[in-house]
């Protein structure tokens, strides 16, 4: 693998789980530019050439494969745009990873906005995984706006685990997908912000085939002064079924927002939101407090369970 500092080397270990060359294709962004590269004739990572990103062609059929393309930022004055579309052939089953980690100690700000686009022949089945984390000391911004648009045709299945670690000055996370007959879509968001961050999210999900389903699961966590904001929406087109979920614990003078929409354009659709907003149970603190814990260790240990 590439030469990597002891700085990118934690970033790739908490973002993408590489503590090593993983194995199968994989792509290595550093401040905008690829510094690694491996891909093999089951899953091929070619540049595009009108704008800064990558094709991921996935081979049809394939299975038990794996793909890593994470993104780090270690400069500070410095904002970096990425195209990546990924072409998941029929019947194929795959794993991509991705993510972003920003390392800023300077007093400008960094920003990576990533743009994802998923297509899904019939059969295919994507495990997708994004985390997002900001580090570094300085007081420069650490700002990450990923966009991500999956197109499903019949019988495709997509699992995407969107993950925010904390650090992160500011996010707008959209994502935005279309099902065909018997797709099937899952999302599980973790959001964490501290201090003055905000986190602003936005599904916008058409069930457009028939027996397609949808299940958005989001639990986040505000503390301090940071601001939440959590909106989905889910258009029943069709025979369909779709859930939203959304539960957000608030400390100190945070706020969060949530506004899950359903829209029932068909009369066979069944759609259901729900949504949860409160502070840590005191009763939970204080159990915690009786084994020894401070209150702060305990609102820590709630926090993590509720996020794992």
């Amino acid at each position: 693998m590439a030469n990597l500092t002891k700085i990118d080397k934690e970033l790739l270990s908490q973002i993408a789980d590489m503590h090593g060359t993983p194995q199968g294709s994989f792509n290595i962004r550093k401040n905008g530019e690829s510094i690694d590269r491996f891909s093999n004739e089951d899953i091929q990572i070619v540049s595009k050439k009108d704008k800064p990103g990558i094709d991921i062609i996935v081979k049809e059929g394939i299975k038990n494969k794996s793909v890593h393309i994470p993104v780090i930022l270690t400069v500070g004055n410095f904002s970096d745009v990425v195209y990546n579309d990924f072409y998941i052939g029929k019947n194929a089953d795959v794993l991509i990873v991705a993510g972003c980690g920003i390392h800023n100690a300077t007093k400008e700000n960094s920003q990576h906005d990533g743009i994802h686009a998923f297509h899904l022949e019939d059969g295919a089945r994507v495990k997708y995984i994004e985390k997002h984390l900001g580090v570094g000391n300085g007081s420069g911004e650490k700002v990450l706006n990923p966009t991500t648009k999956v197109s499903m045709k019949k019988d495709t299945f997509f699992e995407m685990e969107t993950i925010q670690l904390g650090g992160v000055s500011f996010a707008d996370r959209k994502t935005s997908a279309t099902l065909g007959d018997n797709a099937k879509l899952i999302i599980k968001e973790k959001i964490l912000t501290d201090k003055s961050q905000i986190a602003k999210t936005q599904f916008d999900v058409k069930l457009k085939g028939k027996n397609s389903s949808v299940e958005v699961v989001s639990r986040s966590v505000a503390k301090n002064s940071s601001t939440q904001k959590f909106i989905s929406k889910v258009y029943g087109q069709n025979e369909c079924f779709g859930h939203v979920e959304c539960d957000g614990i608030v400390v100190d003078n945070a706020k969060i927002e949530s506004t899950p929409q359903i829209v029932c354009e068909n009369i066979n659709a069944s759609l259901v939101h729900e949504a949860a907003i409160g502070k840590i149970a005191g009763d939970q603190i204080i159990k915690l407090q009786t084994l020894g814990l401070s209150k702060e260790e305990a609102e820590n240990e709630i926090i993590k369970g509720f996020l794992s």
